[in-house]
């Protein structure tokens, strides 16, 4: 009696344990299906599913209204930055004409953050608000304040027209500026990853 009592109770005790099982497995996959998302999104946004990637933009203005000829006016600068969805932050350097002599330096560095305002499938126009400093000139402190008209050729490449205002502030003096430029940029994104989905995704969701 003692050994059918016995037999029943392990008959029960392993039939609750081949019924709770599935259960466990089922608790389990979400976890790993938790993992693996974090693994996928690691490198972007979840909140607003908005890429973010590092850029590099090489621009070149000409000053307008004013006088001199070529090399007063030509401007050259580089730009490295990272972009967050709609929001650009960067820092340039470059030169603001390139004579050879002059009085003052014309090499400066730049803190530019721009924003995009509109934006229409492959087409978007950005607002920049800049702030920097002109090495070893009277007027040193420089800011800036553009509107650009951006193109994306593709996920990696963007072209922009660009027009803007420079204002020179010194001890005694002031001054400002206007320029028309042009801007070449390369968005350095990943083959298959998250952050090139999303801004493919962006270029033809309006289109």
């Amino acid at each position: 009696m003692k050994i059918i009592f016995t037999l029943l109770i392990l008959g029960s005790t392993l039939f609750a344990l081949a019924q709770s099982k599935p259960a466990a497995i089922k608790a389990v996959s979400p976890l790993k299906k938790a993992m693996k998302d974090t693994t996928i999104e690691s490198d972007t946004s979840k909140e607003n599913k908005e890429p973010r990637y590092f850029y590099l933009t090489v621009s070149t203005n000409v000053f307008v209204n004013s006088k001199g000829g070529v090399a007063k006016r030509f401007s050259p600068s580089v730009e490295f930055g990272r972009t967050y969805g709609i929001f650009d932050i960067g820092l340039a350097t470059g030169r603001l004409n390139t004579l050879s002599s002059g009085a003052d330096t014309t090499a400066f560095i730049e803190f530019r953050p721009t924003i995009n305002i509109f934006s229409k499938g492959r087409f978007a126009e950005a607002l920049c608000l800049g702030g920097g400093y002109v090495f070893g000139a009277q007027q040193g402190l420089m800011t800036e304040i553009c509107n650009s008209i951006n193109f994306n050729i593709s996920t990696k490449v963007a072209v922009a027209v660009t027009q803007g205002y420079y204002y020179f502030d010194g001890t005694n003096s002031a001054r400002n500026t206007q320029y028309m430029g042009f801007s070449f940029t390369y968005n350095f994104l990943k083959d298959h990853s998250v952050n090139k989905q999303r801004k493919k995704a962006a270029l033809v969701s309006d289109n």
